[in-house]
């Protein structure tokens, strides 16, 4: 299944956090996720970059650079599994999940970094805030600066990007996030039950939530330009919702909703609220149904 791991890196303490980015053939857009990273970055950072299958280029380019560190697979194994993988190449304490389709603004990872120091301890879950043109939560920042690669306004979003009005939110769970390495450890990763990786960004929170971590922040100053899920729109999906049910009896919108009160203004940890007796009768019938 994995054909290659390659790792360049070799000292913990030259970088702040490892990031990780799976990628299925979708060289353009990775160049300028990298390009972002190496130009808009505060700190230097390990990149780790899965490449699924590669056959447009992508694992040719990812060799000749030197500062990615990579692992590859000849077919598209999916998101979780790529995740995983990539994980057992980083060296710093801090893992972040950067999706090939975002662009990343400056001062993305300070900001980050400072809520980080502000918090204090590695029980948290954090995610920087996404612009983009057709905003998909409530916890996205509407902005259109292009809809691909060839139409994209960089110099335009770095001009514009940090006058977007935005609170910091709760409800983290997409990428751009980031766990300390030993959260990362505890709770195993993405779940390969997810496979190709629908639905896997909430079981990743709710994993969270059941060992005990409260802190769910988005940063709104830590910003991604977010093109919008080109993989996605390409891969045959799992039936992510049922699987999601079923593990964990309720839907994800009820814990997004009611558990992370995803896009609400941040106003600190979070706490466990009762669920009303009908979205509870209603999550059973789903769960009843996603048996059959």
């Amino acid at each position: 299944m994995i054909e290659e791991k390659v790792t360049r890196s070799r000292k913990k303490n030259d970088y702040l956090f490892s990031i990780l980015i799976p990628s299925w053939n979708n060289l353009a857009y990775l160049k300028l996720c990298i390009s972002s990273i190496r130009k808009n970055s505060s700190f230097k950072h390990q990149i780790i970059v899965h490449v699924n299958e590669g056959i447009d280029g992508t694992l040719e380019w990812v060799k000749e650079q030197e500062d990615i560190d990579y692992s590859s697979s000849k077919q598209n194994i999916g998101v979780c599994y790529a995740l995983n993988t990539s994980a057992t190449l980083a060296v710093t304490d801090y893992i972040l999940y950067l999706n090939d389709d975002m662009y990343v603004c400056p001062d993305w990872d300070k900001n980050i970094y400072e809520e980080i120091k502000n918090i204090g301890h590695n029980q948290f879950f954090i995610s920087g805030t996404a612009i983009e043109a057709f905003p998909q939560s409530s916890c996205s920042i509407k902005g259109d600066f292009g809809c691909d690669t060839s139409s994209f306004q960089e110099d335009r979003l770095l001009k514009e990007f940090n006058k977007l009005p935005m609170q910091d939110w709760q409800g983290a769970t997409w990428p751009p996030n980031v766990v300390h390495k030993d959260v990362w450890d505890t709770i195993g990763g993405y779940s390969i039950e997810f496979s190709p990786g629908m639905y896997s960004d909430p079981d990743f929170s709710m994993k969270l939530w059941k060992m005990g971590i409260r802190i769910f922040k988005g940063v709104s100053e830590s910003r991604v330009y977010h093109f919008g899920s080109t993989s996605v729109k390409r891969v045959k999906k799992n039936n992510g919702y049922y699987t999601f049910i079923n593990k964990w009896g309720l839907t994800s919108g009820t814990f997004s909703r009611y558990y992370l009160k995803k896009g609400k203004v941040y106003d600190g940890p979070l706490s466990e609220l009762d669920i009303p007796l009908p979205i509870r009768l209603k999550n059973l019938v789903k769960r009843i149904r996603g048996t059959f």
